[in-house]
């Protein structure tokens, strides 16, 4: 009991340092030109139905782990509302990790059910790695890949959406090794 004790707390301290700066205007402004960079993202913007963007997603754990990140909905270009995105989850993994996430919705359908309440990512959904201008495939669920800031390699990964949404992540620094279960679950609160 002790030890789950002090990976909890381990994992709180992580999470907080993440997640430390608060989500500035600019962040978000910055995030999506981050994304409309990518040829295989730029797409999605002209033709999705909505969006929703979370410029600083921090990610922990030795055992147990979580992440937690703040961000804008955006529904045709306008705000609609905030949302959390939240994770816990126990497996093997170990260390920590911060980037940036996208995830398109393709028609009003993805998007309702996006901003429902307690929406969660299953295994189905997978999350295309931006960095440099290569992708490279890695789960949302279960065993998660990244990608280096080495140099860009031209490739380019098939992406369609799943279930009427695609994601897209861009590592901002870290190093996280994890084989593990739980999806990423999300609230939303619109902008009244």
């Amino acid at each position: 009991m002790r030890f789950f004790k002090t990976n909890l707390i381990l994992v709180l301290v992580i999470l907080s340092v993440f997640s430390l700066s608060p989500a500035r205007a600019d962040n978000y402004t910055d995030t999506i030109d981050i994304f409309i960079k990518s040829d295989a993202v730029k797409p999605f913007f002209n033709e999705a139905y909505g969006y929703a963007v979370f410029p600083t997603v921090g990610k922990g754990g030795i055992i147990l782990g979580g992440a937690y990140g703040a961000g804008r909905v955006y529904r045709q270009g306008d705000i609609t509302g905030t949302a959390t995105l939240f994770k816990v989850n126990i497996g093997f993994q170990l260390g920590g990790q911060a980037f940036r996430e996208i995830i398109f919705f393709q028609d009003k359908r993805a998007y309702d059910e996006f901003t429902s309440e307690g929406f969660e990512f299953d295994g189905s959904l997978s999350a295309v790695v931006v960095t440099l201008s290569a992708q490279a495939q890695a789960g949302t669920q279960g065993n998660t890949a990244g990608a280096g800031l080495g140099p860009a390699t031209g490739a380019q990964a098939e992406t369609n959406y799943t279930k009427g949404m695609a994601v897209f992540v861009h590592t901002i620094g870290g190093l996280m090794y994890e084989v593990s279960i739980g999806g990423q679950r999300f609230s939303f609160s619109p902008i009244n």
